[in-house]
């Protein structure tokens, strides 16, 4: 979850969840998928030992990206991994060509290279804060607002970005903050690519009914499939990441399980190119790591 803006009175936390809000009836019953997943591991990223977050786990395999600690005082920042083997990445710093003194954070990649992210550096004067740029070699070119995504209007902040696999889908999350700065929703919407832009599906709402609850959610990761789709709900207990499945990709996802194998502070799914792994941030203590769990 994108925690905290750093312009103007933004701020996103996840400790913000109006009071008395819970989550509305599920059509049925909840999707084995989350069952599935068991043996939480810590994954090892050699070479860097700060605050790990919203990781990205490239549609190969190859790079782990992620940014660092999410909330003020912290620069947020995009970092990038080389992979070792499946819990252990070599740090290779920052990703080029695109931090700023903003906050740049939720990686996420199609196949082809094509990068998104989402930065705070012109909301106040775009309302607008989902980039995309083009990533080779550890850096990022032609970085630019992602057309067709944002409406535009202040308040209403976009967030916790994630491209498909083949990069014709962009499911991203939209939050209507109150005057305070808080937010009073966040569910998740998704976009289809027309020539160079982005265009808001008029079925987000039929294919994510299940998804999207009364109260936050965010942070969506699917399969290479798309036919899977993992993402964190704000319960009463804290974030938790759910699972929800269909058979094909014109059909409403499924009511969603919680993944009960993630445990504690939890948030910011990606799956494996082979999706027998499911990769999170988790908070040990006072700082944030990466852990994985595997499909049985």
């Amino acid at each position: 979850m994108l925690a905290r803006f750093h312009s103007g009175c933004l701020a996103v936390c996840c400790c913000l969840l109006p009071m008395g809000c819970h989550a509305k009836s599920p059509l049925g019953p909840p999707d084995p998928l989350a069952s599935k997943f068991s043996h939480p591991q810590r994954v090892t990223i050699r070479g860097y030992d700060a605050d790990a977050m919203e990781p990205f786990l490239s549609r190969d395999g190859k790079y782990l990206f992620f940014n660092n600690l999410n909330s003020p005082p912290a620069n947020t920042d995009l970092y990038w991994a080389e992979r070792v083997d499946d819990l252990t990445f070599q740090f290779k710093g920052e990703v080029g060509g695109v931090n700023t003194r903003a906050l740049e954070g939720v990686p996420s990649m199609d196949r082809d290279g094509n990068f998104y992210f989402v930065s705070d550096r012109s909301y106040d004067s775009t309302a607008s804060t989902i980039y995309s740029g083009r990533f080779a070699s550890g850096s990022l070119t032609s970085v630019a607002l992602t057309p067709g995504v944002s409406l535009k209007k202040p308040g209403i902040v976009n967030f916790d970005a994630e491209v498909g696999a083949d990069g014709d889908i962009l499911y991203f999350v939209e939050s209507q903050f109150n005057r305070h700065g808080q937010p009073r929703s966040a569910k998740i919407i998704f976009a289809l690519k027309r020539g160079n832009q982005f265009v808001r599906s008029p079925e987000s709402g039929r294919i994510l009914r299940e998804v999207n609850s009364d109260t936050l959610v965010y942070a969506p990761a699917t399969s290479a499939s798309g036919l899977e789709i993992f993402f964190t709900r704000l319960d009463n207990d804290g974030p938790a990441i759910y699972a929800a499945s269909r058979a094909n990709v014109n059909d409403p996802f499924s009511t969603p399980g919680k993944i009960e194998a993630i445990t504690g502070f939890a948030e910011g799914p990606t799956v494996s190119p082979d999706g027998k792994a499911l990769y999170y941030h988790r908070k040990d203590g006072d700082h944030f790591a990466i852990y994985r769990v595997r499909r049985e």
